[in-house]
């Protein structure tokens, strides 16, 4: 039997792992198989599909998740929110992923619709916490769970103590993993490690986003609540004017900073490529994690 994606996280060698965004249309569809396809050779231990933000584009991504199980020799971890979704909707999708053998799942309480930044409410007949989703899909059968974690702090939280109990509950409730934010500073995911490790085994996996696009990933820190440390910034505007370069300097920074979190004991690296998959790879490739092949 297949190790499963705890025993992948408690490995001596690193994990490397994938995330992709749901597309909006067909097109994006194809942009994103191709991007899946580049990465069957790195041979990662794990890749997931997002909901969009939100949780719109939600049946797309069930969809593509399904397709990666049934048409590719990868391991998807299936993105599941709370929002907008009674319990009832949420036993359907879990029985959809268990139906095309899929038994890994994240989950997440998800984002306001509308916007990420609002107010959250939950569905009347739904549930409001991510460890409620988490013991829910725990008692529907023998699923492997994730969770989030967030290093920079949650946007609710009211501070580091906060968001450790969290974590910590979200183990108690039957999570056996979690995977970060995009992280920018490996002193926070240190900190937030090892203060859950003192408390609970829960392997932590870092979130890592190799930039190529200044705008974007400013606009992205301002959504997540991830601060972009000052050296990034400034080596980043450094080149603005310059793609190609940010691109290059994006590269240098996410080796730099995983090489880091590797000599800090992180289990693995998750990478957010938002469907471009050839930054990602490089970064792999420099730090000599590609499997050869069997």
């Amino acid at each position: 039997m297949a190790a499963g994606i705890p025993d992948r996280l408690r490995d001596p060698r690193p994990s490397v792992s994938f995330e992709f965004f749901p597309p909006k249309d067909d097109a994006g569809e194809d942009q994103l198989w191709d991007a899946i396809r580049r990465l069957e050779r790195v041979r990662p231990d794990f890749v997931s599909v997002t909901y969009g933000a939100g949780g719109t584009t939600q049946d797309r991504t069930i969809r593509v998740t399904e397709g990666i199980a049934s048409q590719t020799s990868l391991t998807p971890l299936a993105h599941l929110t709370c929002v907008g979704a009674s319990v009832a909707d949420v036993r359907r999708v879990v029985g959809a992923y268990a139906a095309v053998g899929i038994r890994d799942i994240l989950a997440l309480r998800g984002d306001p619709p509308g916007n990420v930044r609002g107010v959250w409410t939950a569905h009347p007949e739904g549930l409001d916490h991510a460890e409620d989703l988490v013991r829910l899909i725990a008692g529907l059968g023998d699923f492997t769970i994730g969770v989030a974690a967030f290093p920079d702090g949650h946007p609710d939280s009211p501070g580091f103590a906060h968001d450790v109990d969290v974590l910590v509950r979200k183990a108690d409730a039957g999570a056996s993993f979690a995977v970060t934010q995009m992280v920018f500073d490996a002193d926070s995911y240190a900190r937030l490690r090892d203060a859950v490790a003192a408390r609970r085994d829960l392997p932590i996996t870092p979130g890592l986003m190799p930039v190529t696009n200044l705008r974007q990933i400013r606009r992205m820190a301002e959504l997540m609540g991830t601060p972009l440390p000052a050296p990034v910034v400034d080596r980043l505007d450094a080149v603005a004017d310059d793609p190609s370069a940010v691109r290059a300097v994006g590269v240098d920074i996410a080796t730099e900073l995983a090489d880091r979190m590797l000599a800090e004991g992180a289990p693995g690296l998750h990478f957010i490529t938002m469907n471009h998959s050839t930054a990602a790879i490089e970064v792999v490739e420099r730090l000599g994690l590609i499997r050869p092949s069997p």
